[in-house]
């Protein structure tokens, strides 16, 4: 067992990390001996009688021989690059009817020939590591045939009756057996001698044992608490508890295997007791993981509190289910030693693993129906508790959905007989849910960790540090699902090799090896450039004499610099050579001209922007439609422009080019301040200009050279109209100097009894009196009705024209004598 766990791990290391390439003298490969070999492969592979193991084996010995010629054709590569450099130094070979030098074409055919044998075992090599592929490709497609048909095989069914009495007989006939041999090891001379020569190692380990089992786990609950308590900070309680809990496992667990060596060393068990006590240590840490698994997401006391809320009698219910869910996944492995051992029939064998799936399927069952009423709880960025977060929520409930209709499944087909796709999907979800809480733990740990080491505070938000090592967490996981789902190591390992063998994509030939090399070169020089910006804008721009609008863009120009050549040496580190690409990168741009022309004007006008400088940062501009406000961010695609309201107006760059911009700021901070002005007439305009010269030279941002000057501009309809025009040193306080000027003038007028007039209308009323409600004074009579000529108007009309104003109606100073509102 722990092979084949050393096994997985070093396969996931090979998946994750990148292997090294170490040049080195390679044998050359034996391909006499190969054909044989192969030809023998053939025949094997060819043959229906040939079993699985012998299948494994020769595949092993085909993956020996691949992995030679893999080897094999780096043969000559470095002497057969340069023979190419040189054929490519003689320039192109002169096409049909055209001739060059006899120097030349004698020089051309001799390195052609070098070059066509050293490339022999080359191509050699590659037909032969073509071969053994296509070999190892049609064993695995038979094994995962045969794979297939072991599971939708049928077999007898466990709900007859009949096979119920043999199977109990055969489970306590190795019960009974395995005690008999135990007891009669023990009455043997040799049983009893060994057991008095190893009596003081026995009695070490049941004491330990005993002590760890019985006493254990509650020394680990107590210390995993007094370290909490001894800890400040939610972090470094969450690392410090997570180490500490650790101990809920391997105390414990200890003891288990103290017993089990216990019962190895006293020599008294036969191979049917040794396989029953192999099975306790299994069964403990099935147990052991799964209430430590349940308590890390239930029970989590502390600041970051439980991952999941639920009332407590669902989490007891939840902890027993988890339970029984591991410890019958043990107990199957158990079952599957005993029935080698033993050789259970058929029907024994389906009876007894159907207890086990149905048990371990409704233990899934229930906990699936607690876990969709869950709701999972994480810290949000206040430091608040955030209840049932929709992601979080969504892959909960669906991945209990899952298990039920799998356990449902599970128990379908094992009633029917399909016994071994039953367990195909009962004990791999229970794999694959203790694997899912695994990560959900680990990915916590690595929160915790990230805190701890940068200091961050509870109260700030999320960082993408360790987000990004959660995702990576859950990559490196991938393999490790495959496997419970029954993907065989071997096919991982093509994966793996097909991945370093590389995939072609557009003719472009791009392994792991080739990206990963090309992600290190660009995070790398993403790196410099960002160095490089931060020195520019910290050490060696603020000496020069530029202006600040001027860094800026060189700072910006240098990032963009930076970012193109980074691609660029990532790209050519990689040896990834995209001249094949060029077609398709030529259609692609056409219709990229016409699908992202907006934007691509955009871009093109921020390179402009950045070159000519028109607006900088910092500046005061206005983009029309009243809409201004100072210059926050030039990038290439848009502008960032903050308003006076504090609100972000995002403009394209292109309306920056072609629309009219008004730059308040720009080259200096210099402005004009225009403040209008209106007295009453009959008022002494040489004195009002004089105060209003003083008023504006009072003020300490108008600057003295260029003079404020006072204009006496028109005679309004209501006041004689004055404006004053002032430079300010700082256009940026023209509403300050404004306001100011405003109230200096208010105050002046008022002391030197000069009156600001408004504007004032009379408004007459033809009838008022049907605003009184009285009714109008009656007309005298006509003596003769009036007869309507084109002289005469109408009488409607005369008598509108009755109500016109006349001179009469005006007093003699002008104003109206009537009523007035």
């Amino acid at each position: 067992m722990i092979t084949r766990l050393l096994s997985r791990i070093f396969l996931i290391l090979c998946l994750v990390l990148p292997l090294a390439a170490v040049g080195q003298d390679t044998p050359t490969p034996d391909y006499t001996e190969w054909e044989s070999a192969a030809t023998e492969a053939e025949t094997q592979i060819s043959d229906e009688d040939t079993t699985s193991a012998d299948l494994e084996d020769l595949r092993d010995t085909l993956v020996i021989w691949r992995e030679s010629f893999l080897s094999a054709q780096d043969t000559n590569a470095s002497r057969i690059d340069t023979l190419e450099g040189q054929i490519d130094a003689l320039g192109p070979a002169p096409a049909e009817g055209e001739s060059e030098s006899d120097e030349i074409a004698q020089r051309r055919k001799d390195l052609t020939t070098q070059l066509e044998n050293l490339e022999a075992p080359v191509k050699t090599a590659e037909e032969a590591y073509s071969r053994a592929n296509g070999l190892i490709s049609e064993i695995d497609s038979t094994l995962s045939a045969r794979q297939a048909d072991a599971l939708m095989t049928l077999g007898p069914t466990p709900l007859n009756p009949k096979l119920w009495p043999a199977a109990l007989s055969s489970l306590s006939k190795t019960g009974v057996e395995a005690w008999a041999s135990i007891s009669a090891n023990a009455a043997s001379e040799t049983g009893q001698a060994r057991l008095k020569s190893n009596a003081a190692t026995l009695v070490f380990y049941l004491v330990i044992a005993i002590i760890l089992v019985f006493r254990g786990r509650y020394w680990s609950e107590k210390m995993t608490g007094f370290v909490r308590q001894r800890v400040r900070g939610a972090a470094g309680q969450g690392v410090t508890g997570f180490l500490a809990s650790l101990s809920q496992i391997v105390v414990p667990l200890l003891g288990l295997m103290a017993i089990t060596e216990a019962a190895m060393v006293s020599g008294l068990l036969g191979a049917r007791g040794e396989a029953i006590f192999m099975t306790l240590p299994r069964i403990g840490l099935a147990y052991f993981v799964s209430r430590w698994l349940v308590g890390r997401l239930l029970y989590q006391t502390g600041p970051n509190g439980a991952l999941f809320e639920l009332p407590t009698a669902r989490r007891v219910e939840a902890t027993g289910m988890a339970t029984l869910a591991g410890v019958m996944l043990a107990l199957g492995s158990g079952l599957t030693v005993l029935a080698e051992i033993d050789g259970y029939s058929e029907a024994t064998i389906a009876v007894l693993s159907f207890v086990l799936m149905a048990v371990t399927a409704a233990s899934l069952f229930r906990l699936a129906q607690i876990m969709v009423s869950a709701q999972p709880q994480f810290v949000d960025e206040t430091g608040e508790i955030d209840l049932d977060p929709g992601f979080a929520s969504l892959i909960i409930r669906t991945v209990s959905r899952v298990v039920l209709m799998g356990s449902v499944l599970a128990l379908a087909l094992g009633a029917v007989g399909y016994m071994s796709a039953a367990l195909g999907i009962v004990f791999p979800m229970v794999r694959s849910l203790a694997l899912m809480g695994i990560l959900v733990v680990l990915s916590r740990l690595v929160h915790d960790l990230y805190a701890l080491m940068t200091r961050k505070r509870e109260d700030e938000g999320e960082p993408l540090v360790p987000v990004l090592f959660s995702l990576l967490l859950m990559i490196t996981a991938l393999p490790v699902f495959a496997l419970i789902w029954g993907v065989r190591e071997e096919t991982l390992w093509e994966i793996w090799a097909q991945m370093r063998e590389g995939y072609s994509l557009g003719g472009v030939q791009i392994s792991v090896g080739d990206l990963l090399l090309l992600i290190v070169v660009f995070m790398i020089g993403l790196g410099l450039t960002r160095l490089f910006k931060a020195a520019l804008r910290t050490a060696i721009l603020p000496k020069t004499k530029l202006d600040k609008g001027g860094q800026n863009a060189l700072v910006a120009g240098a990032g963009y610099l930076g970012i193109f050549l980074s691609v660029l040496v990532a790209v050519t580190a990689a040896g990834i050579d995209l001249s094949a690409l060029a077609i398709v990168a030529g259609a692609l741009s056409v219709g990229i001209g016409f699908g992202l022309q907006n934007i691509v004007q955009n871009f093109v006008s921020g390179i402009i922007l950045l070159i000519e400088r028109p607006i900088s940062e910092g500046d005061w501009i206005d983009v029309g439609n009243g809409q201004m406000g100072y210059v926050r961010d030039i990038s290439v695609r848009s502008t960032r422009v903050e308003t006076f309201d504090k609100t972000d107006l995002i403009v394209p760059n292109a309306d920056l080019i072609s629309n009219q911009v008004t730059n308040y700021t720009r080259g200096n901070l210099i402005g004009r301040v225009i403040v209008p002005v209106g007295v009453a007439y009959g008022t002494d305009t040489r004195k009002v200009e004089t105060i209003l010269r003083e008023i504006a030279e009072a003020q300490p941002m108008v600057a003295v050279n260029p003079p404020p000057q006072v204009l006496f501009l028109s005679f309004g309809a209501d006041a004689l109209e004055f404006e004053i025009r002032a430079i300010l040193r700082d256009v940026s306080y023209i509403m300050a100097v404004k306001n100011d000027i405003n109230h200096a003038i208010a105050q002046r007028f008022t002391e030197e009894g000069i009156e600001i007039p408004f504007a004032q209308r009379d408004i007459w009323l033809r009838n008022p009196e049907a605003l009184t409600g009285q009714p109008a004074a009656p007309s005298a009579p006509s003596a003769q009705p009036e007869t309507q000529t084109p002289e005469a108007p109408h009488s409607d009309s005369a008598a509108g024209e009755r109500q016109m104003l006349t001179d009469s109606d005006f007093g003699p100073d002008g104003e109206a004598d009537g009523d007035s509102t």
